[in-house]
């Protein structure tokens, strides 16, 4: 599911499934036409929970940029997108106007179209950063997008959660920075412009390696052919196998559980 609330009004029929969502973000949101506080309303944390289901990349929109292709990099962080966003996108427009003009930062204001596609394509493949804040949602296939162009991600963004995490490490390839930390006027550039080249140039090469794992078949209209052997679609299947004996644990536990006991629930599992 790209986005979890679309599923909102049969959350109690598919919570026992394994879910395949893209961001957890807006599921422990009352659903905005509700009325009042009525906790009926509400998707519970067991519904939806990192031990039964899998967070999946969303597809990436731009070409992938193979290592042997990259080039310098004059821009030191780029930024494409819509300024004013809900919820947890606050933190984007506040980022926004510290960063706007600061030298060596491109923000752009932009949406999906060709024009603004274009214009990502050459932004992310001059950068050497590419900012990801959170918007409606924790996450957006703009991190995807980052993989793909070789340009490293800076993860602005406390409740992310990221597809095959304990697969793959995303310090290896990506900057996480805290909220706190990021409203710091010049504290991010100032961070970014202390990396040094050679730790840029690792982060450049581990995400050329990682790339091959957020590729779904014919994930860009160029594609042709099968799905890779170790893309998207075999590591959530991946994914789906680690869950099972966590679930089958918690469907075992909830069985011998007391009539009156005050045992949490650990998961909707069944």
């Amino acid at each position: 599911m790209t986005d979890p609330m679309a599923m909102w009004h049969v959350r109690a029929e598919i919570a026992p499934a394994i879910l395949l969502v893209v961001d957890f973000g807006s599921w422990y949101k009352l659903d905005s036409k509700s009325a009042g506080s009525n906790s009926s309303n509400m998707i519970q944390h067991t519904q939806v929970s990192l031990l039964k289901d899998v967070i999946v990349p969303y597809t990436h929109l731009l070409p992938t940029l193979h290592l042997s292709e990259n080039t310098d990099r004059p821009t030191l962080l780029y930024f494409k997108g819509a300024k004013h966003r809900h919820r947890g996108g606050l933190v984007r427009e506040k980022l926004w106007d510290l960063m706007v003009n600061e030298p060596g930062v491109v923000m752009e204001e932009g949406f999906p179209n060709a024009t603004g596609r274009e214009q990502s394509i050459k932004g992310m493949r001059a950068s050497e950063f590419c900012l990801h804040p959170a918007g409606d949602t924790p996450s957006s296939c703009r991190l995807f997008d980052a993989v793909a162009s070789l340009c490293i991600p800076v993860i602005v963004s406390d409740d992310i959660e990221l597809p095959f995490e304990g697969m793959i490490d995303y310090t290896e390839f990506s900057i996480f920075v805290s909220v706190s930390n990021a409203m710091k006027p010049k504290w991010l550039t100032d961070y970014l412009r202390n990396i040094p080249k050679q730790h840029k140039d690792e982060f450049r090469r581990n995400l050329a390696r990682v790339q091959h794992i957020f590729e779904y078949e014919n994930s860009h209209h160029s594609s042709t052919g099968a799905a890779p052997e170790d893309g998207s679609v075999n590591y959530i299947w991946k994914k789906i196998h680690q869950k099972l004996p966590m679930i089958q644990e918690a469907v075992t536990r909830e069985k011998r559980k007391p009539e009156g006991a005050s045992i949490p629930l650990r998961c909707h599992c069944t």
